[in-house]
């Protein structure tokens, strides 16, 4: 067969020198958790097949499971030759929710915490010429208070805003072959003003680091140096200045040479800063129109069918008039990210969080280490314009949010990255952030224009819609999630979204804008962001279908454009 989801699964750092892992692999479903008793580890056989990176409850993997899952199991054999043997060979995960146990031929080489973000073990050490087997163990508990589960349903069915469930493996797994000194990684912090950009590179061994800058193509900078290991930083001059912009991206090459071993990768030339109220990008304010993604996909819940897929959901975004997206509730996969950085679509990058238990401290073991491999894995993206790692921190079962929790991970956030701005919590409860965002679903635009009008200068309490919980600085501001009008083709019943939902396509299309002109004739609000892009599941308020369909006809479909694309006030 062949292989699904083929792409190399990191565009940002490239190798040659790898194999795809995906596909059909042994599988089994272990409720009772009792699969290390049973040594599965040591089977020769599992109890059925799965083709991965698809989650067992999507139709793609081949099982379909909507129940719950509390332990999987696969298994793979691969063959190694002793060319590959000859260095560090790294097996990677791309993602496995949520607790990872990783055998090869037998024997344990690593454990993961974390559903979102990606994994890697050296198995030189483990494996042999000839056929290998690898044995993975996964646990789930959506349940849990310490594991943070987006928009995964906590129930049986899907309800409201949660949705189908991902067990287990969901991105590519594959194997990466090294020489025996190699480039760990790669942090790029490019400089427009002073059009240059430093590259610190993570290496094991000693040697000389070479890096070549291209554009286009051609060569616009270049530089080396020694080291014994560990960081080396290059700051390399730029011959040519090609700004990264929204809607038009602009991507620089990379090419690093560490004796036996290279690397690919690229970056964007762009500057973020606050001015005011303003948003600055390059220097120029740049009002976000952003629309909320979700991440999901009928037939691979989390998991694309294709690259194609992810490049399709930004232009159906574009073509309305937005700019970019929130990436909600879910830690999006790097070549979605890619597409992002290439397309010029801006986009805040957040955390899966609710379910989490933001009252209690000590769950905060957890979260920070992910949250940290969330943030590390895409620094470089010039497409991420800002971090949220927290989404509406509602009471957790009766109790109210720890609000130094909030505050110890926003500085944490600022720690990793300075050169982003960090909104702690979206929607509500603000402890400690650069941006003061609000959700509100008004579905009258009057009632909605009149709320707006008093920002900034009138009645806090008209605009914040918890003044009492929250308290707004002076910081930018930004509506982070409006609209939500239910619009369901199907006359589903059973579908649903916020207030009342409009009669005709008429009044639909006459109520998104008036409330969108309440936020982008607001000279002093950068940024909107309308839910939703598309359907999931029960929930109608997309502007497409669940399967990607356009929701109105041509004309309709260009009205709603028009709406997001024009010029807003604070430009």
């Amino acid at each position: 067969m062949s292989i699904p989801r083929p792409e190399h699964p990191n565009p940002q750092f490239m190798r040659k020198n790898w194999q795809n892992l995906n596909g059909l692999w042994e599988f089994e479903i272990d409720n009772s958790k009792s699969g290390i008793d049973k040594k599965l580890y040591l089977k020769d056989h599992l109890a059925s097949r799965i083709t991965v990176p698809f989650c067992p409850e999507s139709e793609l993997s081949g099982i379909g499971n909507k129940d719950f899952m509390n332990a999987v199991w696969y298994r793979k054999t691969f063959i190694l030759d002793d060319l590959q043997l000859s260095g560090h060979i790294i097996l990677h995960i791309g993602a496995a929710d949520y607790e990872t146990i990783v055998w090869i031929n037998g024997a344990e080489v690593g454990r993961h915490i974390g559903g979102y973000t990606p994994f890697e073990f050296d198995i030189s050490s483990y494996a042999h010429a000839g056929e290998n087997t690898v044995t993975i163990c996964v646990y789930d508990d959506v349940r849990a208070p310490y594991q943070p589960r987006g928009k995964q349903s906590e129930l049986y069915y899907s309800h409201d805003c949660d949705y189908t469930r991902t067990t287990g493996i969901w991105q590519t797994v594959w194997l990466e072959f090294l020489p025996k000194n190699y480039i760990g990684g790669l942090k790029i912090l490019p400089d427009p003003d002073n059009q240059k950009v430093t590259l610190s590179a993570y290496l094991c061994g000693s040697g000389t680091l070479f890096a070549e800058v291209t554009y286009g193509g051609k060569t616009v900078g270049e530089g080396r140096g020694d080291t014994s290991g560990g960081v080396l930083s290059l700051e390399i001059p730029l011959s040519e200045k090609h700004l990264w912009e929204p809607g038009k991206g602009g991507l620089y090459g990379i090419l690093l040479k560490f004796g036996e071993d290279e690397v690919e990768s690229y970056f964007g030339l762009r500057s973020l800063r606050i001015d005011g109220k303003k948003f600055l990008i390059n220097g120029k304010s740049v009002f976000q129109r952003l629309v909320l993604d979700q991440g999901f996909y009928p037939d691979g819940v989390y998991t694309a069918p294709s690259e194609d897929a992810l490049i399709r959901d930004i232009e159906l975004a574009t073509a309305l008039g937005f700019n970019g997206a929130r990436l909600h509730q879910k830690v999006f996969e790097p070549r979605f990210l890619y597409q992002c950085d290439r397309l010029g679509y801006i986009v805040w990058g957040e955390y899966a969080n609710w379910g989490f238990d933001h009252s209690d401290p000590a769950n905060l073991v957890n979260f920070l280490n992910e949250w940290k491999e969330a943030v590390d894995r895409d620094f470089n993206h010039p497409s991420i314009v800002g971090w949220c790692p927290f989404n509406e921190t509602w009471d957790y079962r009766g109790k109210p949010q720890d609000g130094c929790i909030l505050e110890t991970v926003y500085r944490f956030t600022k720690l990793l990255d300075p050169t982003r701005p960090c909104i702690d919590t979206s929607g509500h409860f603000h402890v400690a952030t650069d941006i003061f965002d609000i959700h509100d679903y008004e579905q009258d635009p009057e009632i909605f224009q009149k709320k707006l009008d008093n920002f900034p200068n009138g009645d806090e309490r008209a605009w914040n819609p918890f003044s009492d919980r929250q308290h707004y600085a002076g910081e930018p501001m930004f509506v982070s999630e409006y609209g939500g009008m239910r619009w369901d083709k199907s006359k589903n019943s059973d579908s649903w979204g916020y207030g009342d939902a409009p009669g005709t396509e008429e009044e639909f299309i006459s109520r998104l804008k008036g409330l969108t002109d309440a936020i982008m004739d607001n000279p002093d609000i950068f940024g909107l962001c309308y839910t939703q892009l598309y359907d999931v599941e029960q929930e109608a308020n997309g502007l497409y279908t669940y399967r990607r369909e356009p929701k109105f006809g041509v004309e309709g479909m260009e009205r709603i454009g028009g709406i997001f694309g024009r010029k807003a006030g604070i430009e």
